[in-house]
């Protein structure tokens, strides 16, 4: 077999796909699920901001609420994700189905009854099912009577989840990530979804309405307070998982993305090492080498910033370090110290554009040869097995002659940083697996649309609800099909059924 067709990856490679239940699972007040966050944010576009209310509104449209049903079309999903050949089913439980309002004695036994048979269905066809315990859908009970997790009270809270599943669920799941995306609670645009610190009524999600307001060194405390909080429910969370079940391996998960300067001028060489500082090694660091990082120290003191900790901390933090890292990768950003240059980067959250890539409808940076950097970049820092959770094109499918969907952009994207992924193993790199964003159409997390989709499968449903949900496979179906088959050898093709 000739270089450009071998395979890098190993045999035991998970290739799989990845899914939240926020985004697919829809029964938001089905067989005793409580409210989530998840639930009281309203639909948006790519130009007009997804919303938080506090009471659900008659008149707003809530995508989690039904999304796209996976709670009654799970088993024609998984039987679809198993065609394919997937080896892992990346997934996430939904906390307010298992406790309700988060504080509860006692856990909620249909939400136990409804996972169970979920991984049993992995099972069945072979399939591993890795589980996020916590993916931007924590209790709206413990944000509203707590606070979210600025309060200490819910790692215990987290904790006696955390328990119950892990027993539950024994011999089913042996793969967990903690917090989904922890690493987003650096700014303000995780205050919500990842913090569950509740904003004034009908606020922008990610606090962009905001963005020309600094936030106080009061609100900055609150918000590295509340990630210090996750940092240590996690790390107990790692010994926890380990004492009722060794073959458990638990991960920890951030958002990755490779941050370039803009010039070679050193004031930007020297920007683009602070955001990567600050935005993916501190938290790496805590959840995998055990404590905070020397260079955060400057940043909480420059900026006010303090953080309440218990004197036995560090201790946990050190006893609990993850087994793997997980990330999603979508894009890499410049970063640039020169004020004009940023006015006029036009999105601020997504960094100055790279003047050598193009972006998507969506303005994210397609950058396959960043994940290899990134993979490497992660790899010399903490030298344990890295794992790609989420990986995808968010874009506008069409159903052609035949209902057919043509995503032939979709392969591209996704052959690409297949490639760069295979450079990265042969570079070296302990790469466990791939379960790309996402195995299935569902609600976009920060537009709440059903227009920007990733899947492989089509669901037939509209931004405002409206649709059959029937399931529909898209060409980029077959080529992953062909491309696990070949255990990431056969690239080639445009997708096509045969």
């Amino acid at each position: 077999m000739s270089k450009e067709h071998r395979s890098a990856f190993p045999p035991d490679f998970l290739w799989g796909g990845a899914i939240a239940a926020n985004q697919t699972e829809g029964a938001w007040r089905e067989d005793g699920k409580g409210e989530s966050v998840a639930d009281h944010i309203t639909a948006g576009t790519k130009t007009s901001p997804r919303r938080f209310t506090e009471k659900i509104r008659a008149e707003e449209f809530y995508p989690s609420h039904q999304a796209v049903d996976f709670y009654h079309h799970y088993k024609e999903d998984i039987a679809l994700f198993a065609e394919m050949g997937m080896r892992v089913l990346r997934l996430s439980i939904a906390w307010s189905r298992i406790f309700p309002e988060g504080d509860e004695e006692k856990p909620n036994e249909k939400g136990i009854a409804f996972y169970r048979n979920v991984f049993e269905e992995c099972r069945r066809y072979g399939m591993e099912p890795m589980v996020t315990l916590s993916h931007y859908e924590m209790p709206y009970g413990l944000c509203r009577k707590y606070g979210g997790w600025g309060n200490r009270k819910l790692i215990d809270f987290f904790l006696r989840y955390c328990e119950t599943v892990f027993q539950a669920y024994a011999g089913q799941v042996r793969f967990w990530l903690t917090f989904n995306e922890m690493n987003t609670l650096v700014s303000r645009f995780g205050t919500l979804l990842g913090a569950g610190i509740l904003p004034e009524d009908g606020r922008d999600l990610f606090g962009m309405d905001k963005m020309g307001m600094p936030e106080t060194a009061e609100e900055q405390s609150r918000r590295f307070t509340a990630l210090h909080h996750q940092f240590v429910a996690g790390a107990k969370a790692v010994r926890l998982a380990h004492e009722i079940d060794p073959a458990n391996r638990v991960g920890c998960m951030l958002s990755a993305a490779g941050v370039y300067p803009y010039t070679c001028s050193p004031d930007d060489v020297l920007e683009a090492q602070r955001q990567m500082n600050r935005s993916s090694w501190f938290c790496g660091d805590v959840c995998i080498r055990g404590a905070y990082p020397y260079f955060m120290n400057r940043y909480f003191r420059e900026n006010g910033i303090e953080i309440v900790k218990d004197r036995e901390d560090e201790q946990i933090l050190r006893a609990g370090c993850a087994d793997f890292l997980s990330f999603s990768y979508y894009s890499s950003r410049c970063a640039t110290a020169d004020k004009e240059v940023v006015k006029s980067a036009g999105n601020m959250m997504l960094g100055v554009a790279n003047p050598y890539l193009a972006a998507s409808e969506w303005g994210w940076t397609i950058d396959a040869k960043g994940l290899r950097y990134l993979l490497n970049e992660l790899y010399s820092r903490y030298g344990i097995p890295l794992m790609v959770v989420e990986n995808g094109l968010g874009a506008v499918d069409e159903p052609g002659e035949g209902g057919r969907i043509h995503d032939d952009y979709r392969i591209a994207y996704l052959r690409a940083h297949v490639e760069q992924m295979r450079e990265a193993v042969e570079d070296g790199v302990e790469l466990m697996g791939y379960t790309p964003w996402s195995c299935i159409d569902l609600i976009s997390a920060s537009t709440g649309e059903m227009k920007k989709r990733y899947g492989f499968i089509y669901v037939d449903k509209d931004n405002r609800g409206n649709g059959t949900l029937k399931r529909s496979k898209k060409d980029s179906f077959y080529w992953y099909q062909r491309c696990i088959a070949s255990n990431g050898a056969d690239l080639g093709g445009d997708g096509y059924a045969d």
